[in-house]
């Protein structure tokens, strides 16, 4: 019996059945983290299957004392908008192995469907429950200062991860510059189209870590001057409504010269319309964000020219750092800014990604060393 199906069998009879499904090759990620993501609980999807497979989100023996000095099993909350996004699957991984690293452990919470309201309960639950450290995705550009002020005055440190907000006092962020990330799609959108109808697709508009993507594009696209008529298409968060979106939008708008998406879910939905129709084939430009597996291989066939990757797992794994640092250091060091990165991908570049599982794209929950291609420059 391989050790992974001890472990299954393992979990099989501790009656962890969720966990026990995950390690199944090919398991519904979206399923699995629907059903083990948690609201106000103690331990995060992740982490949870990361104890069934013997790698906890923290270690029992803290090896981390011989670097930082003995220190306690700080508790981290992570607030997020889509909890159950596959998008943030190697973000979860990231924060589980932070902790495992540092001795720490730490809690996945927020929304599902991007209800400020609830993250704002989730900031303040952190709060009164004397959380060492909060994680938050901030989505609304007001909603979580007043929140975020009340952790800070409490002596709890706060950071921001994925999306930020310009007068949030937040300690630092960790996420990708979107506004840039916006200009330089924008202004691929010009060499590639240069002219005529153009569709920009984004899941929940107004959301402060997709709302800046597209206002870039439109900037580039408008400084550039070229001859080109954006329209600006909402898909919803749910990726079903997503797909029917962006096929009725084609079906109804077959003049259009160019497609292209802000976020992950509506990418692969994109891609998806592409492959159905044989849009490349047939001059339609493409492109989008993120790298859901679909993406990747639906990259690699060619039907849509590139997506821009954000390094979802150091979004995780960061702001724990961060955070652990604010507290062992007495709040000397720790926060700094950090951008994530903004890396055009195409069907050549991308093939690394797609011969190759890791938990940096929450592709596999192994843990393993990833070796790089022969002559991959660096």
């Amino acid at each position: 019996m391989t050790e992974i199906e001890e472990r299954f069998a393992e979990a099989e009879r501790s009656g962890q059945s969720d966990q026990s499904e995950a390690l199944r090759p090919g398991f519904d990620r979206r399923a699995f983290l629907r059903r083990t993501a948690i609201t106000g609980a103690a331990v995060g999807g992740v982490s949870s299957l990361l104890a069934a497979c013997g790698s906890s989100a923290s270690s029992g023996s803290n090896t981390s004392d011989e670097v930082f000095g003995k220190h306690p099993k700080y508790k981290f909350v992570v607030v997020n908008h889509v909890t159950t996004n596959t998008f943030f699957v190697p973000t979860q991984y990231g924060l589980a192995d932070a902790c495992k690293l540092l001795g720490c452990s730490y809690q996945w919470t927020g929304s599902e469907s991007s209800n400020v309201n609830q993250m704002v309960n989730a900031i303040n639950t952190a709060i009164s429950s004397g959380a060492d450290g909060i994680a938050v995705a901030l989505v609304d550009l007001h909603a979580f200062n007043a929140p975020v002020e009340s952790a800070l005055k409490a002596g709890i440190p706060v950071v921001a991860y994925n999306a930020d907000a310009p007068t949030n006092k937040r300690l630092s962020y960790i996420g990708q510059d979107l506004r840039l990330a916006g200009e330089r799609m924008g202004q691929r959108i010009v060499a590639a189209v240069k002219s005529g109808e153009v569709a920009l697709f984004i899941a929940t508009p107004g959301s402060a870590n997709l709302q800046p993507r597209i206002e870039g594009a439109e900037a580039a696209i408008k400084a550039s001057g070229a001859p080109i008529t954006v329209h600006t298409v909402a898909t919803g968060a749910a990726v079903p409504g997503e797909l029917s979106t962006i096929e009725a939008y084609w079906t109804g708008h077959k003049n259009t010269k160019g497609m292209y998406a802000v976020d992950g879910g509506s990418t692969e939905s994109l891609a998806r319309v592409m492959q159905k129709f044989g849009l490349a084939a047939k001059g339609v430009k493409a492109g989008g964000f993120d790298l859901t597996e679909g993406t990747q291989k639906l990259l690699k066939e060619g039907n849509i020219e590139f997506t821009i990757d954000q390094q979802p797992y150091l979004q995780g794994f960061l702001p724990v750092l961060q955070l652990f640092q604010w507290q062992v250091s007495g709040s000397l060091t720790g926060p700094a800014e950090v951008d994530t990165g903004l890396k055009f991908l195409d069907k050549e570049t991308v093939k690394p990604y797609v011969e190759s599982k890791s938990r940096y794209e929450g592709t596999t929950s192994e843990v393993k060393v990833v070796a790089i291609p022969a002559g991959t420059p660096a």
